[in-house]
Formats: C-alpha cells, sequence, structure tokens
C-alpha cells in the first residue's frame, strides 16, 4: 500500500526558526521536504556523522558530516524582516490564488517557493 503525503505547513527554499531538539532557536533555509514522512532537511541543523567504507582496496574510508531530517512540527516559519517567528495562515487574494501569511506580522510569503 502506498503512503500518502502528509499536509505540511513549510516550503522548500522557507526560513524557519528550530522550536525543538538539540539545535532550538536556530535560524536556516529547507532544502529539501519529504512530504511521504512529514519531515524536512534544514540546512546546517541536525548534523550527524557518516561513516563511510572504502569501496577499492586503495581507498581509504571516510568520515562525512549530513544533514538529518526532522519533523515540520519542530520548525516554525521565520521572517527575516520582523526576525520573529510564526505560524502561517492561508488566504485567497484577487485572482483566487491561495497565498501564506505570517500570523503575527502579516507578512506575505512569495509563492515562488512552492516545491
Amino acid at each position: 500500500m502506498a503512503q500518502q503525503k502528509i499536509k505540511m505547513h513549510v516550503k522548500k527554499g522557507d526560513t524557519v526558526k528550530i522550536i525543538a531538539g538539540s539545535d532550538k532557536g536556530k535560524v536556516s533555509e529547507i532544502i529539501k521536504v519529504i512530504s511521504k514522512k512529514g519531515t524536512v532537511i534544514v540546512k546546517n541543523i541536525n548534523i550527524q556523522i557518516k561513516h563511510i567504507r572504502p569501496k577499492q582496496e586503495d581507498e581509504t574510508g571516510q568520515i562525512i558530516q549530513i544533514e538529518a531530517p526532522i519533523h515540520s512540527s519542530n520548525v516554525m516559519l521565520y521572517s527575516k524582516k520582523h526576525e520573529i517567528a510564526s505560524r502561517v495562515n492561508y488566504i485567497r487574494n484577487e485572482q483566487n490564488i491561495k497565498q501564506r501569511i505570517l500570523k503575527k506580522t502579516g507578512e506575505k510569503i512569495n509563492n515562488s517557493n512552492y516545491a
């Protein structure tokens, strides 16, 4: 049975503030949205170390750092202009197009970021 997509309040390219976890309080940008699991990958947040084995005999192993996904409920949209995190509200404009707005500031979020 195929998994359903989970409705998300954030999109790729949005600036978000982390509200839970070890990186709480940090502000960064969303790199990838995984809607089937309800998670997001945020730039330089939730860094984990991965050990890579050598593929050939003459190669050496590597230790790399990757951004692991975090649940979308642990991030909140962030206004760079007002430097405040806020919940999101949806309204329809004159062309009947759904638009996202920050509740605290009334700032419109650019729809070109939709992924």
